[in-house]
């Protein structure tokens, strides 16, 4: 669902029914329901002017929901209806922005969710919206030529490129490299890390790539282009999901047959797009890798 990160205390004075307006320098377009996420900045200012109305923030929260009714700019007329209509709400920075965004339909959210935000509208999927999103995305890649494979073949190692999350979305095709990055873009705001899985032998180098999130202090691995596997696991730790995810990766891609010390996790952030198949272990390799308890 479109989100919108706005600071205290204006988004709770919108989600508590007081401000019926949200007021920025740009236009929007869109009409609709929207998520209020509390930002972990604050207007320190108006923190203070607010005082007296003992509002319970949230910051970091997505804390309620609105409907986007229409977008108007913010004229002379209309900044001073406002200001007859609530100065104690409207006088504090009208001047300096352009557009009034007109809010109906508002709900407080009894149970907030925390959430990261951003910049502008962004959206904001639940896991479960996420998998259901991603179940039209077949295994394989898409090559330096922009060809469909779907399978891992010989030209693999030499024609493969990492695709973007639109590639992946438009073509319905990526390797878990590529649906990993998908899904990155589809849990903005989610606690997310990532991280590679990485076998070293002289002949092949078998790897897989997955996506944690964590939510209510328990950790979770989001799986989808590892077919067995499919779904969301819950976890007690993070240390409890990296061994289970490396003790199937153990037996169900090496056979049982492994050594220990050429076994490695690494935590990565997100790469640059179009990494050859090199590069992209070259970048996942510059991180520490992780070191479990067993080991």
């Amino acid at each position: 669902m479109k989100t919108i990160t706005i600071k205290e205390p204006w988004a709770s004075l919108i989600i508590n029914g007081y401000k019926k307006y949200e007021f920025r320098s740009w236009k929007t377009s869109y009409r609709g329901k929207i998520l209020i996420h509390s930002s972990i900045n604050s207007d320190k200012k108006a923190l203070s002017k607010f005082k007296t109305l003992n509002l319970n923030y949230n910051p970091g929260y997505i804390i309620g929901e609105a409907t986007i009714k229409d977008c108007y700019p913010l004229t002379k007329e209309l900044n001073t209806k406002l200001n007859k209509e609530n100065k104690l709400i409207y006088s504090n920075n009208l001047s300096r922005e352009s557009y009034a965004w007109e809010l109906i339909d508002v709900k407080k959210y009894s149970t907030p969710i925390k959430a990261k935000g951003t910049l502008n509208l962004w959206d904001y999927y639940h896991p479960k919206e996420i998998m259901k999103l991603m179940q039209d995305i077949r295994y394989g890649y898409l090559d330096k030529n922009k060809k469909i494979h779907l399978e891992i073949d010989n030209n693999f190692p030499t024609n493969y490129i990492l695709a973007t999350p639109k590639e992946v979305l438009t073509n319905k095709v990526g390797i878990c490299w590529d649906q990993v990055e998908l899904e990155r873009y589809l849990f903005k705001g989610h606690d997310i890390k990532t991280y590679f899985i990485v076998h070293y032998t002289k002949n092949k180098c078998p790897t897989h790539t997955f996506l944690t999130y964590k939510e209510n202090n328990k950790y979770y691995w989001f799986e989808h282009s590892w077919a067995i596997y499919e779904g969301i696991h819950e976890y007690q730790s993070i240390e409890e999901l990296l061994l289970d995810v490396r003790n199937k990766f153990i037996k169900t891609e090496l056979n049982n047959k492994y050594q220990k010390s050429n076994l490695k996790i690494f935590p990565y952030n997100k790469p640059k797009t179009s990494l050859t198949v090199p590069e992209f272990y070259t970048y996942c390799e510059q991180f520490k890798p992780i070191i479990l308890k067993e080991d």
